[in-house]
């Protein structure tokens, strides 16, 4: 048995109060590059106030429903007690970052990711301000 580890960034810009980018067809383009045919892959999101999740990439859930819920739970108006520690206003995007997880593990099989049908692998930027984002 072997174990080969390649690890790959990508940056990209995102508009954040919860941007969510579609993964999916980067990661997989990763995978074919690579020529690796069975294993796993980690899907990292380098920074606090971002996340990564399995979704169905549609307009109401990533434009609507996502945002709202989270709105609920981690509202960006709140008065948090990190504001204070740091002089800033994000601390909404921690709070979402800790609920959403920083990365995902998944399968792969004859070089093509176990995705269902409606699960797209997104990235959710959560910050107050656009950002230059990484992945790994």
């Amino acid at each position: 048995m072997t174990i080969q580890i390649q690890t790959r960034q990508h940056r990209f810009q995102t508009r954040g109060k919860t941007d969510i980018i579609d993964l999916t067809e980067r990661v997989q383009a990763e995978l074919d590059d690579c020529g690796l045919l069975e294993g796993q892959v980690t899907v990292f999101a380098i920074g606090s106030t971002a996340a990564i999740s399995i979704v169905e990439y549609e307009p109401g859930l990533v434009q609507t429903d996502i945002p709202r819920l989270l709105e609920q739970l981690t509202p960006y108006r709140f008065d948090y007690a990190h504001h204070n520690t740091w002089g800033d206003d994000n601390g909404a995007a921690h709070l979402r970052a800790t609920l959403m997880g920083g990365s995902y593990s998944l399968p792969f099989v004859a070089g093509r990711l176990l995705l269902g049908t409606w699960q797209q692998i997104i990235y959710l930027d959560f910050d107050t301000r656009p950002r230059s984002r990484e992945v790994v």
